[in-house]
């Protein structure tokens, strides 16, 4: 099978190497070939033989598979950038964290050509799995793909035949899990602030006990600084799957601008240079919410 990967980063050079282990041809587009990172992609797709396209249209040309994994605010555009060069028939894998009507929108596309479109719902985060992610799919043609994509190690399964479905399930959980993130990081490091970061602690472990706070809160750290861009794209798409459901998405709202806020602060180079070793360097949250802190200190309202 010929399979084609929009975008080449985080998600895309797992995939592709996981793939090319067993020897599957893989085509990779992503449109910062040409910027600055373009570099450390051509030396991963020729360390891992992944050949290069150009444009959408020649990545997926001779694609039986295409894997569309982007940035949540791509994932329609990229859906529409592919369209012209699908081969009739073709699987067309949206991995993107997008609302269920962004799905639909993009199916649209796909399907009009004679792509047959699947919308994928990764359930959590993907680097300690790798291929082997947890995976729902949905559409007309997900008990199709299904076998197909686990026969090369995927672990994928259909939650539902109707678009939207398996999106609408991760988007929900996001409401949670981001949400998730950016509390503890507004509690633990105003907390910090006021030094009772310890008793707020103990509070949760006699509330949660089934949870390591001092763990996890390094861990969502860890995660939002090193990630928050990507993931404050797709809270944003968590907030239009709460108005497509007629609410007003208050919560994630918030949760978008709060992982945003830290997206900027390391893009400004609070933790440490990104991509260089140093990046995000402390697992202990404490370090780094001293480092937010200080930065504010005595200027910002957060």
């Amino acid at each position: 099978m010929q399979i084609a990967l929009i975008g080449y980063g985080e998600v895309g050079k797992i995939l592709a190497e996981d793939l090319r282990r067993q020897d599957l041809a893989v085509t990779a587009f992503d449109l910062k070939l040409q910027g600055e990172a373009g570099e450390a992609m051509r030396e991963h797709a020729l360390l891992h033989r992944v050949a290069l396209a150009e444009s959408p249209v020649d990545a997926v040309r001779d694609a039986q598979l295409v894997i569309s994994a982007v940035t949540a605010s791509q994932a329609l555009p990229v859906a529409q950038a592919c369209a012209p060069g699908l081969a009739p028939g073709s699987f067309f894998l949206d991995f993107n964290s997008a609302s269920p009507g962004a799905k639909m929108r993009a199916a649209e596309f796909v399907n009009a050509v004679g792509g047959r479109y699947v919308e994928g719902a990764v359930m959590t985060s993907i680097p300690p799995y790798r291929i082997q992610v947890p995976l729902l799919l949905g559409g007309p043609d997900a008990a199709a793909l299904a076998p197909k994509l686990n026969a090369y190690g995927f672990a994928a399964k259909v939650a539902d035949a109707r678009l939207g479905v398996a999106s609408a399930t991760k988007m929900c959980r996001s409401v949670m899990i981001k949400g998730l993130e950016a509390m503890v990081i507004e509690s633990f490091t105003t907390a910090r602030h006021y030094g009772v970061e310890d008793a707020v602690i103990a509070s949760l472990q006699e509330t949660f006990p089934g949870i390591d706070w001092e763990k996890q809160a390094g861990y969502f750290f860890q995660r939002v600084i090193e990630h928050g861009r990507r993931r404050s794209e797709e809270v944003r798409e968590v907030a239009e799957t709460v108005r497509e459901a007629g609410l007003t998405p208050w919560s994630a709202s918030g949760t978008a601008e709060r992982q945003a806020w830290v997206a900027e602060l390391a893009d400004e180079g609070l933790f440490g240079a990104r991509g260089r070793p140093g990046f995000a360097r402390s697992a202990d949250w404490r370090t780094e919410a001293d480092r937010i802190l200080k930065h504010l200190a005595p200027k910002e309202d957060c």
